[in-house]
């Protein structure tokens, strides 16, 4: 591979590389930067990656203007058995992007133009910044200043990160005034924010079986509500046992669902104050965000991965919370299982039709004819849900923890507070599963559970505890 518009290589680290990332940064595709590659393409490699990563990251943050955290990923790889970091740079919204100690000006500001950064002309900086982005989630002041995130902060506990004092500043939670923006509203414990999951009777919007809205609380819980409905009940899974093997297929590529759903969170336009909508029909999933994506280049860089993160932010905390893995990561990953045909665009919306898996209607035509499915796998769950939970996930742990796992692990904590591994234990599994994780985020979150060491959650010796919350909850089920 040789160097190109998209693609630059560095022997190692210099004071050069701020320069190359403002210039992918102002250009429309982005671009990636390997350390550890001769200018030919021959890997020489790096010595004390971990150093040199940390070292990139300061310096991105603290050299360049407007910020770009959550518009580049810094990932360390293997080329030929030695080191190599790989740099990815997104295209920002906030054009023209410069170093900060020359500020907007043919020094501080570059462009890519075939495979060299070059200084950026003058009317090129003042055309750019004349129609910076305004409207921008970012730059938006929340339209109620008394907020708070403890959702959130448990979220960064579980992750093993802890927000400090100035998370807001720092997460790019205010505006330029030092207000709360609108980013930090869809983030808040409570806001006006919600997602909308309806089922059909058919292939069509005229016979509504459910209509379910998730939200007005954190935006990463919201998406954590809506991953669960769609992942843990709509998209069942077919099992069939026979005498050589035993034969799985979910109704939709569990991969590119996630990443679906992640990315019409994660990129809608909440400028306009549209949301994301989730529908299921009868043979096919569609899931539509706010946006627009120009036919032509824009549409090729939007399949290709290199389109503008529109919410940069929220984009941040998303990768911090492991939730998505790196820039561009999810579309390759889509694409993977479905074609582009999938993709509509039209003025306002991106939506994307998820058709179901032929082979998992066959599978159940089969196991309908007389085959007997596996034991447990009749409404389509998975082993982590099925035992306890009667069909997955659903709204019961949201509102106020309905499901059987849930009050099960309520009567154990009653008398005494349990590691996690007890629990697991005493729910008849070896050791926690991903599901019992998930599950008792959401009981933490809910404040239906707590910590014993809610200083160090990720202690050793943590325990969990029934809440007055939990043990009310616990008293009124008994009761009814």
């Amino acid at each position: 591979m040789t160097e190109s518009n998209r693609m630059e290589y560095k022997r190692e680290l210099t004071d050069g590389l701020e320069k190359e990332v403002v210039a992918f940064l102002n250009y429309h595709d982005g671009g990636v930067i390997y350390i550890g590659v001769e200018a030919d393409g021959h890997v020489c490699g790096v010595a004390e990656c971990d150093a040199v990563q940390l070292s990139i990251k300061d310096k991105l943050k603290h050299s360049i203007q407007p910020s770009c955290l959550g518009l580049f990923d810094v990932i360390h790889e293997k080329r030929d058995d030695k080191d190599v970091i790989k740099v990815i740079v997104a295209s920002g919204s906030e054009k023209p992007y410069y170093l900060r100690k020359f500020g907007m000006s043919e020094k501080g500001c570059f462009i890519r133009i075939g495979s060299a950064s070059e200084p950026m002309p003058v009317r090129m900086i003042e055309d750019l910044f004349s129609t910076r982005t305004r409207n921008s989630i970012a730059r938006i002041r929340a339209p109620r200043q008394d907020l708070s995130f403890e959702q959130l902060r448990i979220y960064y506990q579980e992750s093993g990160l802890i927000l400090g004092d100035k998370f807001a500043a720092n997460l790019e939670l205010l505006t330029e005034e030092g207000a709360y923006n609108y980013a930090a509203y869809l983030l808040a414990d409570q806001n006006a924010n919600s997602v909308q999951v309806a089922k059909y009777a058919g292939a069509d919007r005229v016979n509504l079986l459910e209509s379910k809205e998730y939200g007005y609380c954190c935006l990463v819980k919201t998406c954590k509500q809506v991953l669960d409905r769609l992942e843990g009940i709509e998209n069942r899974i077919i099992n069939k046992i026979t005498t050589r093997e035993r034969i799985s297929r979910s109704l939709w590529d569990k991969v590119a669902l996630r990443e679906a759903v992640i990315n019409a969170i994660i990129h809608n336009d909440y400028a306009t104050e549209l949301v994301p909508k989730f529908e299921v029909f009868e043979g096919r999933m569609e899931i539509t965000s706010a946006g627009m994506i120009h036919f032509g280049r824009e549409q090729e860089d939007f399949f290709a991965g290199y389109s503008m993160p529109r919410n940069k932010s929220l984009m941040r905390i998303f990768k911090d919370l492991e939730m998505v893995e790196y820039l561009g990561s999810g579309m390759p990953r889509i694409l993977k299982a479905y074609s582009q045909d999938t993709y509509t665009f039209s003025t306002h919306f991106i939506r994307i039709g998820l058709p179901v898996s032929e082979a998992a209607l066959t599978l159940e035509q089969e196991v309908s004819k007389g085959d007997k499915p596996a034991s447990g796998v009749e409404s389509g769950v998975e082993s982590g849900v099925e035992s306890g939970v009667e069909s997955g996930v659903e709204s019961g742990v949201e509102s106020g923890v309905e499901s059987g796992m849930a009050m099960h692990i309520f009567g154990l904590l009653k008398s005494q507070p349990l590691s996690k591994a007890e629990i697991a234990k005493a729910l008849g599994k070896e050791k926690p599963t991903r599901y019992l994780n998930e599950l008792m985020k959401k009981l933490i979150i809910n404040k239906e559970v707590a910590y014993t060491i809610p200083e160090k959650p990720n202690s050793r010796l943590q325990q969990y505890r029934l809440t007055s919350q939990g043990l009310s909850m616990l008293k009124n089920i008994n009761k009814g």
